[in-house]
């Protein structure tokens, strides 16, 4: 990276109350240090934004340590190695950085980087949203978790958000008829219309519980569960004996402080002999290579839709980060922090 430019990075300044303000972060310019052993220099080009980045500021139980008050922000980056100590990369390697940061540079232990494999005709953008955690997050929790098989009944809230948009249409491609719940009308025809969603329900302008018992009067076998709160327990009453939730996030409850409520009549998981299992993407990577195998193709064949919504500039981290917990984004929110390498199909793998 040329040294004339200077390093930017957003940290933490404290804990934010409710919604992300301006003051809970900061944007700093800082002096990398020097390059360790067995490290590698990254430019960073993307960063995946992601609602559990919320939790990750806040001090409450959480599946990684909190982010401390005066620390870079961390996130998932695509980048291109500037520099190498490790026999692993070479300059120009393109990588992902799992635990990466809101900056435009980052240094990490080369072994914690992933080389990217780019497929022609598929977006470096996709290395953070189909085809990266995104994409594994809902494979894994169809597949691994909620067990999908063909003749399910399955209903995904934020269905046309990164993750749930994708869960879907796996769901639909292992055979099973799917119905969506999204807020907007725009949101429900594109599942229909586009990703092959059987039906969609717009929280907003509907009652989903009327919904669901108008389009599954039998019950539900599958709930791929996102948002948490009135809207998972509308799903939750109408699961069917040996019913499965696969509990990939509650969104709806991340920007509130204290316990998340979950649903109110518990006796029923034992009545019903339901199974609600919790999961991070983080645990079962070591089945990636399972994921991606069956993903790609789709991607390719054009059988798998996604959407990637990017916003330009570092310095705009928060304003994404209001459009993703809005649902004003349209699709996996990315921001660009730096410009793509040029791109050769010949190198595609």
């Amino acid at each position: 990276m040329n040294n004339a430019i200077p390093a930017l990075r957003w940290q933490l300044n404290r804990r934010p109350k409710g919604a992300v303000n301006p003051e809970d972060l900061e944007l700093i310019e800082f002096k990398p240090d020097p390059l360790k052993a067995e490290h590698i220099r990254i430019r960073n080009i993307h960063l995946s934004l992601d609602p559990t980045q919320r939790i990750w500021m806040s001090d409450r139980e959480q599946y990684l340590a909190p982010i401390q008050v005066g620390s870079v922000m961390r996130g998932t980056t695509v980048g291109e190695v500037t520099e190498s100590r490790s026999e692993r990369f070479k300059p120009g390697d393109l990588v992902i950085a799992g635990m990466g940061g809101w900056e435009t540079q980052t240094d990490i232990e080369a072994k914690s980087a992933s080389r990217i494999r780019r497929l022609a005709g598929v977006p470096l953008t996709a290395s953070l949203s189909v085809l990266g955690n995104t994409g594994l997050t809902a494979w894994f929790g169809m597949t691994r978790i909620g067990q999908v098989k063909a003749g399910d009944t399955v209903v995904v809230s934020a269905a046309a958000g990164a993750v749930g948009s994708i869960a879907g249409q796996i769901a639909k491609l292992r055979g099973a008829r799917v119905v969506g719940i999204a807020g907007g009308q725009a949101k429900c025809e594109w599942l229909t219309g586009q990703l092959g969603f059987d039906a969609a329900i717009d929280y907003k302008s509907e009652d989903v519980g009327e919904e669901l018992d108008r389009h599954y009067p039998d019950g539900i076998d599958l709930n791929f569960e996102n948002v948490g709160g009135a809207i998972m327990e509308a799903v939750f009453n109408r699961l069917n004996t040996f019913g499965r939730m696969a509990l990939c996030g509650m969104i709806s409850g991340y920007e509130k402080d204290g316990p998340v409520a979950g649903p109110e009549d518990f006796s029923r998981i034992l009545m019903r002999r339901l199974r609600i299992e919790g999961f991070v993407v983080l645990d079962h990577l070591p089945h990636a290579k399972e994921a991606l195998d069956e993903l790609a193709p789709w991607v390719v064949n054009g059988q798998l839709r996604w959407k990637d919504h990017v916003e330009p500039g570092l310095e705009n981290a928060l304003h994404a980060m209001q459009l993703l917990f809005s649902g004003r984004n349209d699709g996996k929110m990315i921001l660009g922090i730096s410009p793509e390498p040029a791109f050769s199909s010949g190198a595609a793998a």
